[in-house]
Parts: structure tokens; sequence; C-alpha cells
């Protein structure tokens, strides 16, 4: 019988069905990703590799390995990669048929397809592409954990599979693919709190949009590359990377909408006002008639609902101070979230709308009306309390805090349950702590 795995590390390895050619592979392409393409990047020997897995190791190896390590499975820390594995690890799911099922005919697809040499087969290329496709109209509704995992796994993928290819079409495809999901693996990594690494995914699809001259993914990357600077207060730097993503061509309007939104915000940060209105209004006179291949035909997370759009305008009129307007335009947004099919409502939109209607009403002094408010955000499940929710969330934490609410009993257990409600959320327990600087759409 076949011996249990010693850490988790292996536990994991032996669950992804991970070699060690394939776990070295994924351990350089993860070193490059964060310390880029240097020679003094840390390496895995198979030696080295038996000794971690074998749980052989004394202490841990340099903080560069445990940092790619923690890179590669972002829902663990060094140390309980390399501790024995927990008897119930509410992170990894249950054995799914239908996943064993999807990795059978992924194999078998694979397998057929290995007897090209030059190129490889469209119909893989559409494969990967329905792959890309599902991923960012899920995304609504996965834990960031999980869309992390399956967008790396996923990215891994369509980069060996451009190594097997020299037709220029087909490279041009996987270019694009490969950009779109790094955009996917940004946006999740944000959701985690690792802004840093969220950053350099983001300037990765930025590449893959200009070497393919696919502007859509160009402009989407450098619109969260936005909200990732003014997340991480450099407001100045937010708005050069919102006004170069408008400038390029071939952007349909469901882009232009995300982009303007973004503008806004960014506006605000440096505080420039008449900018920031001036871009709300144009994030709504869009007419929606023109499109794009990446915002309208994939979707998804690249798209920008009109809740969304409602939501991200009633954050930025909190930060200017109307919180008339930032409570319409929240109430706007549950409006519209509710009018769509359960399956197609996001968990994100509905909790941060909630938090900011709450919060435009403790501006009134409503405490009773906002307490109301954030009933769907106590709904969020645990391991999708992202971090635009987190930091609503703890933005009115803050603002509970202040003298005026000393000793009232309800705002005292409004701030107590915030507290426990972030402490346990994906980027406090995960990520490397979350600048609560801002508040994402």
């Amino acid at each position: 019988m076949r011996s249990a795995p010693r850490t988790l590390l292996a536990q994991l390895c032996e669950r992804e069905a991970l070699t060690y050619r394939r776990f070295s592979e994924r351990f350089t392409e993860a070193g490059n990703r964060f310390y880029g393409r240097k020679s003094t990047n840390p390496t895995c020997g198979e030696t080295q590799f038996r000794r971690w897995t074998a749980g052989r190791l004394t202490g841990l190896p340099s903080a560069e390995t445990c940092q790619i390590l923690e890179a590669m499975w972002p829902a663990y820390t060094a140390e309980q990669l390399f501790a024995p594995p927990p008897a119930d690890d509410p992170q990894v799911p249950a054995f799914d048929l239908e996943e064993q099922v999807l990795m059978t005919a992924r194999d078998a697809h694979e397998s057929a397809d290995a007897t090209a040499s030059a190129t490889i087969s469209d119909n893989t290329i559409d494969e990967l592409r329905d792959r890309v496709t599902s991923l960012a109209r899920r995304y609504h509704v996965l834990p960031p954990v999980t869309a992390w995992q399956e967008g790396n796994g996923l990215l891994r993928e369509i980069e060996r599979h451009r190594d097997r290819t020299q037709v220029p079409v087909q490279q041009q495809a996987l270019m694009i693919l490969n950009g779109q999901a790094a955009a996917l693996l940004s946006v999740a990594a944000f959701d985690l709190g690792y802004f840093a690494p969220a950053r350099t995914l983001a300037r990765t699809a930025a590449l893959f949009g200009e070497s393919t001259r696919f502007t859509p993914l160009q402009a989407y990357a450098d619109g969260t590359m936005a909200y990732i600077a003014y997340h991480s207060g450099e407001a100045s730097e937010a708005v050069e990377k919102a006004r170069r993503a408008l400038s390029y061509g071939g952007l349909g309007d469901i882009a232009q909408r995300r982009l303007h939104a973004i503008a806004a915000r960014a506006y605000v940060h440096i505080g420039d006002a008449e900018s920031a209105q001036r871009s709300i209004r144009l994030s709504g006179d869009l007419d929606l008639l023109s499109r794009d291949e990446l915002h309208d035909e994939v979707g998804g997370e690249f798209g920008f609902s009109e809740e969304r759009l409602a939501m991200s305008n009633s954050t930025t009129a909190l930060l200017m101070g109307d919180t008339a307007r930032a409570e319409i335009e929240a109430g706007r947004a549950l409006a519209l979230l509710a009018q769509r099919a359960k399956s197609e409502q996001s968990t994100d939109v509905r909790a941060g709308a909630a938090a900011d209607l709450a919060y435009a009403r403790l501006y009134g002094g409503d405490v009773d009306g906002a307490a109301e408010a954030l009933a769907p955000m106590w709904e969020v499940p645990t391991e999708q309390r992202n971090t635009g929710i987190v930091v609503r969330a703890a933005r009115i934490g803050r603002h509970l805090a202040k003298p005026q609410y000393h000793g009232s009993a309800l705002p005292g257990e409004l701030r107590e349950r915030i507290e426990n409600f972030t402490r346990v959320s994906p980027p406090y327990q995960l990520g490397p702590g979350v600048p609560l600087l801002a508040i994402e759409a």
C-alpha cells in the first residue's frame, strides 16, 4: 500500500500529478514571474525535491525559495508546505467525479495531439480558448484561491503548447490566450491581497497585448494596473495608466465604460473632482453598440456590467463626500443585480454595494439603516471575501471606531463583527496584509 504523503507539499504534488520534471518547470516559471529571468534565481534539483517531499528538511529553504513556493500555492505558507499535511484540508475540494471526467478528457485530448512536433491541432487551441473563456465567465462565483489555482494550471498549459508550435497564426492565438490567462491571474492575486505579483501579472498581460497588437488586452491590463496603483497609494500612476488605456484604438463600449469608471476613482485620489465627475458621465453615456473581442466576446471578468458600474460610481461618490449619490448608486446596483438569474449574480458586487450603502447611511447618522444594509455582506462565504469586500468592510469598521460611537451598543457590535469578518478572509489569512488605502470597484 502506498504510504501517506509526509509533507503538505508532497500531498499537493501528488494531487496535481507533479513529477519532478513538471515541478521543476513550474518552480522555474514561478521564479521567473516573481524575480524576472535571472541566472541567480533559486533552482530545485531532483535530490532536493525528494528531500522536500519526504519531510527530511531541517528548517526552511532560503527566503527566495519560500516566496516562490508560496507563489505556486498562495493558499499556504512555506511553514505549512513543509509541515505534515493536515487531516482535513478545507482548501482542497473532495474527490469529484466531474473533475475526474474532465481530467480524463483533457489527458485523452493531449495524447491524441502529441503526435505533432512543429505544429499543434487547431482543436487544441479551441479547447484552450474555451477554458480561458469559461474561467472568465465563472470568475464571479469562484473563491480567489480556486480561480488562482485553475488559472495557474491553465497558464502553464498554454505556455507548454506555445513551445510546441512554430506556426505564426497559432503562436499569435496562443500568445493572446497566454495574456488573457495572466490577466485573470492578476485579478485573482489582487483579490488575495498580493498586490506586487498582481501588478507583475498585469504587466505580463499588457506585454502579450502589445506583442500581438491586441489592444483590448492592453487596455484591460493597464486598467488593472491603474486600480492596483491607487490601492497602493500611487494616485498619479493610476491616472496615467487609466489615460493610457483609454488612448488605445479598437476598444468596445464595455471596455471604455470600465476604464472611465477606473479613471474616475483615480482622479478622486489626486483631488481632481471635476475630472472624476466627467469620467463618471462618460462611463454612462456609451450606447454599447461598439464591441471588441475581449470585453464583449469573452466577457465575464473581462466585462463590466451595469450593476458593477453602479457599484463603482457609489464608491467614487463616497470618496468625493457625496453620500446622497452614493446611496442612490449602491441601491441601483443591488436592484440591477436582483434582476439577474441567481447563477449570474456576483457576490462581489452584492457585498460591495451593500457596504457602500451602509457607509452612506452611517454618514447620515442612520446606524440602524447601516446595520440593515450590511445583511448581504455577512452572507459572503469566508473563501470569497476578496480584497474589494474586505477593504470596504474595514473602512466601515474604522468609521465606527470614532469617539462619537463609543459606548453605543449597536456600533460596537457592528465593529466587532467586522473585525471577525475581515480577520478570517483570504487577504488576511493568505495574503501579505492588505493596505486599506482605497476601495476597489
